[in-house]
């Protein structure tokens, strides 16, 4: 009888040493995307530039304001036109404004200017790392007429490391933007 109950205890005791079950820690995609061919973007406008085909183009609230609508990423590029009419210093503190806003999350900002004098092209382009909720944007203008905004916003939880991909190749496409954009 003792031995039954050794023998029960013994495979009792082997049968409960295996480790407990322990759920996977929740992850993020790996995520890749094609490489970028771009378009023409013609419009009744007083620009045009190119765009990635991975991005749509949509209208919105108010003329020569435009989505440019990333939606695999859940991202969008919103872009505003603003005539200049003697206020290019106030457009160009509002822009600064928009982006100096996010310095409450955003762990650094490297501004880059850019001008291209043969086609009017002047302005600035920020780059926000950490946590802000907008990562990338820019204003052009040619100083005298026009003035254009971009801001780049994910319907997401800004996560830095997660969002990383997305932003590296959307900010390809911007800067592509930038260097083919032209007024009328």
């Amino acid at each position: 009888m003792l031995k039954h109950f050794f023998c029960i205890g013994l495979a009792i005791s082997l049968i409960s040493c295996a480790k407990d079950p322990v759920p996977k820690p929740s992850g993020e995609l790996r995520l890749e995307y094609p490489e970028s061919k771009y378009a023409k973007f013609e419009n009744d406008c007083h620009y045009t530039f190119e765009f990635s085909d991975f991005a749509a183009i949509e209208d919105a609230k108010k003329p020569c304001w435009f989505y440019l609508n990333y939606p695999e990423m859940k991202g969008k590029v919103f872009i505003t036109y603003f005539p200049i009419k003697g206020d290019l210093q106030a457009h160009i503190k509002e822009a600064e404004k928009m982006v100096y806003e996010h310095t409450v999350k955003a762990s650094s900002i490297d501004t880059k200017s850019f001008e291209y004098p043969e086609k009017r092209v002047f302005g600035n382009f920020y780059e926000l790392k950490g946590q802000s909720a907008s990562n990338l944007q820019f204003y052009i203008t040619d100083s005298t007429r026009h003035f254009v905004t971009a801001y780049l916003y994910f319907n997401s939880r800004p996560k830095p490391d997660s969002l990383a991909p997305a932003v590296e190749y959307v900010k390809k496409d911007m800067q592509h933007l930038i260097d083919t954009f032209e007024w009328k």
